[in-house]
């Protein structure tokens, strides 16, 4: 490559992130951390798109989605990656195509498959930081579990209705996602399917992503040891302290 071309291309990242080179808790060096950052979303819906969307966006260089369903039609009051021309297609698929067309420069690396037992390690162990943006607690358990086996830090989010909820987990050193919900629920209490509005997950999701940023740049205060309840209706936020709890079935210091 010669120097010329050199030269357009780090004007053309420049530009792209003047505004957040521009702060002095960023910079050109935090850019720089962000582009060599990765980070791994497991679900491609509500909470999904505005975390992928606004970490693409910010210069993350490599963003995995992990999702195998198909786009629905009720998906799209919430899940802002999708359009109508979306329908019956990979959700995995659909979102890597918005979030190219809005950053070519980044890597996003499509796990069309179900987050289970047979593949969580080594789809997790290959980021630096995991979003929860899943809406079972089968899978919420499972992430728990296989971060704190592979010590990667990562976001719990959770919305129902008109509610949301989040919290960021540094595995061995903060409370974990057991420490507050220790079992799962009963079989038939797994799938979590009313609501929410489309609001909800968009607010939840989008701290989500300002989580990942923030422990990649080492920056600011993340969540740790704190939930973070989102109540729409009274337009108020909850912030209700953790500590981690013992008897946890993961973490638990017996």
């Amino acid at each position: 490559m010669n120097a010329t071309r050199k030269t357009k291309i780090l004007s053309g990242y420049k530009n792209r992130y003047a505004r957040q080179i521009s702060m002095p808790a960023i910079g050109l060096k935090g850019q720089k951390k962000m582009r060599t950052a990765s980070i791994l979303i497991i679900g491609a819906g509500g909470l999904g798109s505005p975390a992928a969307f606004y970490l693409a966006s910010a210069g993350i260089g490599t963003i995995g989605l992990v999702d195998n369903d198909l786009v629905e039609l009720s998906n799209l009051q919430r899940q802002i990656l999708h359009t109508t021309a979306d329908l019956s297609r990979q959700k995995t698929i659909s979102a890597a195509e918005k979030l190219h067309a809005l950053n070519p420069d980044i890597t996003i690396r499509k796990h069309n498959q179900r987050f289970s037992p047979l593949n969580a390690i080594q789809l997790v162990k290959q980021y630096d930081f995991v979003i929860d943006a899943t809406d079972n607690f089968q899978s919420k358990f499972l992430i728990a579990d296989i971060c704190h086996e592979t010590r990667i830090p990562y976001n719990h989010g959770g919305v129902l209705e008109f509610l949301g909820q989040t919290m960021t987990v540094i595995p061995g050193k903060t409370a974990c996602y057991r420490c507050i919900f220790q079992q799962p629920p009963e079989e038939h209490e797994n799938a979590i399917p009313r609501g929410p509005l489309g609001t909800v997950p968009g607010v939840i999701g989008t701290i989500q992503a300002m989580e990942a940023i923030k422990y990649v740049l080492n920056i600011g205060n993340l969540l740790t040891n704190r939930l973070l309840v989102y109540e729409s209706l009274s337009t108020s936020f909850r912030d209700v302290k953790l500590t981690r709890n013992r008897y946890c079935p993961v973490c638990g210091r017996k």
